[in-house]
């Protein structure tokens, strides 16, 4: 029965900045739902259609009467050090955590965006029942299974597949999450079976089985990060009866376990759901092209049966510590790190958020300039980075207290020195006291902040539907765009206030490596077998914390940023009648030594741009020594440049400085104004650098650590060993930590200039400059680079081994981290290299072909086996070699019977393919179709689309528009026809390569049986391989 209508409604509620051109509706509705309706007008519904408009009680039906992909963030310490040393260019579509330059194979360009919709429900992993730990995410996992509309379990994400959607969801400690993206038109349908998610989800008995098995195999993704090892040590060690001393991921133990004691699991999801799931906790974000008045009709329509519930939900007060104060724990860690954290219990900030004191100590605990700890810590050699604040999610910025904590990366010699660290920590902290809060300060970080909401680029529309979800849960409607922005209210005594909570009573340290004494006291976490020990600190040491003796002269405020933009001025507001517009980069520039691409944006206006540039260095990748030399140059070089960037940083103009093969990419991006000047000096610096022997040693001692972290992750490992054989110049990781130890600072002396002494820049200036700006930006290059061009003969070429006719290739390796239960298959399809036309019509049948199966793949080998929580395909890029990839990794089974699985699945694609009626194989390409067409979200989205066709020398800047015409015209025997070339074994086009990494539990001799059958070519020596194979010519 229908709650009732509308209690509230505004129009005018959200403060929204003035360059945004969306339009924002807050409403609640009778049943105590809050609601924001957003009309996109660059979502196009379709012409002429008119929009269902029905009665709460009318039998609802939409344009398809036919009858989960949850996410954890499971990322290790900060950054990516996957896959370092790959230096490969590959266009992967779904490992964009890799560093080796690989990209995502999605582009987008075009004048249309999706619509989207999110829902974030007020309840979490707190609400779990101590007897079910885990319920909450579990519940999350069951909404997908299936509603009493809906019954089918695929019929949500199956619906979403076929009109160019995708879906996600996630458990955090005091809310669910869940959101989805759609083609424009579609969005009623989506929303129809979204809705019955909160009002009549089925929770069966059958799909509760398996889905125990999913969450189970989601924990083990994570079992060894970390990062979530940490988390959990930290809820495990707090004080007994807190609502943090739970076990919030679940696991198939946890829930087990439950039922073992008699908990019945279904009647504990269906109680937490009735109890939680109401419209009072609800706060809902749909983004559509229709008009507010329609959308806010459909909300109506399909969530005013949400059930009612309490009108307040009561807040639990907390008091207390979180911690046993006075003691250090040492975690033993996965990976080889040396990680100091410390954390600081604080009230909760949210109502202070006009504030933000906690903002304020974050930016002068964490700078890095000249003054800070960092700049003092990382001069003596005993840190690498520092980063301070309160975290936005987890147990850190919940309604219980917030936790301010501090992450410190430790050399070798800074390991050692971990008291000595914490004891200039309070130095720094005493110096705040004394200074007392500045004001001005304040005013920086508010114009920082005003900055950035005024010119706020846009967000691809899932993460802006969910980003408005969340906010609508700790911001009042008016300020949930503005909120987080927001600098209004300088509060010096609050500053003060918040300071006093840093006291060494008040402080828990962590510290995680893998170097730490076993000899006694050895104690374990449960849930993830992480081994720790506890100390007591003595009061002495407490006493000198508490009140050091003395302020490091060495330490003090940071300056006035110099970074911080004044101008504004937005050049195509401006422009004069004759202007030229174009819609892609044109060459401005093209001699010797630099070739210039150019682009005036006309589309975002917006006081931004983006420059990016990729220098050939001369001989660079020539051997594994100067491959490494050339990386430790550029460390270093990123070392020396830090205080310059972070700066920069502050004031929202970035910089990335990386390598790959024998290319130097930098790029500098964000607000206009300072990019000269910041690029000025960034290339000053470079072209007089030379190292210190200080920082060779402990940049050194940072890459060993690289590399003796690189392929630890299974995924990657498998990813690792497929280009490893497929590119012709690899520098094995095992082979650089080896040579890398014998460098030293006199080898680096010799090897700079020459690496500088001949370059070829080319490059893309991209954004709210004129052409002439841009030329002045190619002469900030000339002035300090005044050198001879490298000859084309020089420069790296990389060519790609050609996997001969109907080759069946496969490579076998043990995991690397010996506790690491997980096993992958990676399957990989080797297609045809890129030539010409036929090269857009080969991305267009491997992208449809994708579109097509990812969603069946998804629900037969995920949902119906459980094989593992990963389990993907997608294109490959390589070097313009194209290929595809079936991937599954599972920690229940082995590699052998995973790739059975696969074929199998594979084997019945013909079938698959042949029984999808007309209007299916159509939705299909329409899909595919509007994910092609779709309107780049920002500047940065489309700078990226134009720098992947410079970087691969293709310069098809209109690929996405050809490819959508050439999608158009295919037909689906075509498909079939090309799936049989490629994919069906009996033919001599269908040449494949299975990387296999297998776990701790598995037994990697039982791929001995299978390599003596002779049904597949084993690996055994890759480099005689490598000798005895033909490669693609070089292309890219």
């Amino acid at each position: 029965m229908a709650q009732g209508g509308v209690r509230f409604s505004s129009d005018d509620i959200v403060i929204k900045s003035p360059n945004d051109k969306r339009l924002y509706r807050y409403l609640e509705i009778h049943n105590g739902l809050s609601a924001l309706l957003v009309h996109d007008p660059q979502i196009h519904p379709p012409d002429g259609a008119a929009p269902p408009v029905i009665s709460s009680n009318t039998t609802l039906v939409d344009d398809e009467e036919t009858s989960e992909a949850e996410s954890m963030d499971d990322d290790d310490e900060g950054g990516s050090d996957e896959g370092q040393g790959i230096t490969v260019y590959e266009d992967d579509a779904d490992d964009a955590d890799l560093s080796n330059g690989e990209a995502n194979k999605e582009t987008s360009h075009s004048k249309t965006k999706k619509a989207a919709a999110a829902m974030c429900v007020g309840m979490g992993s707190l609400s779990d029942p101590y007897e079910a730990q885990g319920l909450a995410h579990f519940l999350e996992h069951m909404l997908f299974m299936g509603s009493m509309e809906f019954p089918d379990e695929n019929e949500y994400d199956s619906y979403l597949s076929k009109h160019g959607g995708s879906s996600n969801a996630y458990t955090e400690m005091e809310y669910t999450c869940y959101h989805f993206d759609v083609e424009g038109e579609f969005l009623y349908g989506a929303l129809r079976r979204f809705s019955q998610f909160f009002i009549s989800p089925l929770v069966k008995n059958e799909a509760m089985e398996r889905e125990l098995l999913a969450v189970d195999s989601e924990f083990n993704q994570i079992l060894q990060s970390d990062v979530c090892r940490l988390q959990q040590l930290q809820c495990y060690t707090s004080v007994s009866g807190h609502p943090f001393n739970k076990f919030f991921w679940g696991n198939k133990k946890s829930l087990t376990d439950a039922m073992e004691k008699g908990v019945n699991l279904r009647e504990q999801i269906l109680k937490l759901y009735g109890e939680n799931y109401y419209g009072g906790l609800m706060k809902l974000v749909v983004i559509g092209g229709e008009s507010l008045d329609v959308l806010e009709n459909w909300v109506l329509q399909l969530f005013t049966d949400v059930k009612k519930g309490p009108s307040i939900k009561p807040e639990s007060r907390i008091e207390g510590p979180i911690w046993n104060a006075g003691k250090i724990y040492r975690l033993e860690a996965v990976k080889d790190v040396n990680i100091l954290d410390l954390s600081w219990k604080l009230p909760c900030l949210r109502r202070e958020y006009l504030k933000k004191p906690e903002d304020y100590l974050a930016h002068l605990l964490g700078h890095e300039g000249r003054g800070s700890l960092h700049f003092f810590l990382k001069n003596k050699g005993w840190v690498t980075s520092i980063s301070a604040g309160v975290e936005d999610e987890g147990m850190c910025r919940s309604s219980i207290a917030y936790v301010f904590g501090m992450s410190i990366r430790l050399t070798d010699i800074g390991f050692e020195k971990v008291y000595c660290i914490i004891g200039f920590v309070y130095q720094y902290i005493k110096l705040l006291r004394l200074a007392t809060p500045k004001e001005w300060i304040f005013k920086e970080l508010q114009a920082i902040g005003n900055m950035e909401f005024r010119f706020a680029e846009e967000q691809p529309q899932d993460d802006y539907a969910t980003e408005l979800a969340e906010n609508l849960l700790v911001y009042p409607a008016e300020h949930v765009i503005y909120g987080e922005y927001a600098y209004r209210v300088w509060d010096e005594e609050m500053t003060k206030n918040i300071l006093n909570f840093l006291t060494p009573e008040n402080m828990r340290i962590d510290v995680i490596s893998k170097s730490f004494d076993k000899s006694g006291g050895l104690l374990y976490e449960p849930w993830f077998g992480a081994r720790y020990t506890e100390e007591g600190i003595s009061p002495h040491v407490m006493e000198l914390w508490r009140d050091p003796p003395e302020v490091c002269a060495s330490l003090h405020l940071p300056l006035d940023n110099e970074f911080i933009p004044t101008n504004f001025f937005v050049h195509a507001d401006n422009l004069p009648s004759d202007f030229a517009s174009t819609s892609y980069p044109k060459c401005i520039l093209d001699e010797p030594l630099m070739k210039l691409w150019y682009k005036l944006d006309e589309t975002f206006k917006l006081p931004r741009a983006n420059t990016y540039f990729r220098i050939n260095l001369m001989g660079a990748y020539e051997s594994v020594t100067s491959c490494l030399l050339t990386e430790l140059s550029i460390q270093l070089l990123k070392d020396a440049l830090n205080e310059i960037i972070y700066q920069a940083s502050i004031a929202k103009l970035e910089t990335s400085v990386s390598v790959c093969s024998d290319k130097l990419e930098l790029k500098v991006f964000g607000f206009n104004d300072k990019l000269p000047l910041l690029l000025s000096k960034i290339l000053s610096l470079t072209k007089s650098f030379l190292p210190r022997d200080d920082r060779v040693v402990v940049i050194k001692e940072d890459m060993e650590r690289d590399l003796r972290n690189t392929n630890m992750k299974p995924l990657n490992h498998a990813q690792y060993l497929r280009l490893q054989l497929l590119c012709k110049s690899f520098w094995d990781v095992d082979e650089k930590l080896h040579s890398l130890k014998d460098l030293s600072l006199p080898d680096l002396l010799v090897f700079i200039p020459k690496l500088l002494s001949q370059l070829y820049i080319e490059g893309l200036c991209h954004g709210n400059l004129l052409e002439e700006e841009a030329i002045n930006i190619s002469n900030i290059f000339r002035y300090n680079f005044s050198v001879q061009p490298v000859p084309v003969e020089m420069r790296h070429e990389e060519h790609i081994l050609c996997l001969p006719s109907g080759a069946n290739l496969v490579r076998d390796v043990c995991v690397k981290n010996k506790l690491e239960t997980n096993s992958v298959v990676e399957l990989y399809y080797q297609l045809e290299q890129e030539s010409g036309v036929d090269s857009i019509k080969l991305k267009a049948f491997s992208d449809l072909f994708d579109e097509i199966v990812q969603e069946p793949l998804f629900n037969q080998l995920r949902t119906k086996e459980q094989l593992g929580y990963v389990v993907k395909c997608s294109p490959r890029m390589t070097y313009r070699v194209s290929g595809f990839c079936f991937c599954v990794q599972s920690s229940q089974y082995n590699p052998i019977y995973l790739q059975d699985r696969i074929d199998n699945f594979i084997d019945g694609l013909e079938d698959l393919l042949d029984g999808l009626d007309d209007e299916s194989f159509e939705s299909f390409k329409s899909g595919l179709i509007a994910r092609l067409m779709e309107k780049d979200p920002s500047l940065i989205y489309e700078t990226n689309r134009f720098w992947s066709q410079i970087v691969d020398r293709r310069y098809m800047f209109d690929s996405s528009e050809k490819e959508a015409r050439e999608v158009r015209s295919i037909k689906k025997r075509e498909l079939i026809g090309w799936y049989n070339q490629y994919f069906h074994q009996s033919s001599p086009k269908c040449r494949r390569l299975a990387a296999r990494v297998w776990g701790c539990n598995t037994a990697i001799k039982d791929a001995e049986i299978q390599h003596k059958s002779g049904k597949v070519q084993v690996i055994d020596d890759l480099m005689a391989f490598k000798m005895s194979s033909n490669f693609y010519p070089s292309i890219c």
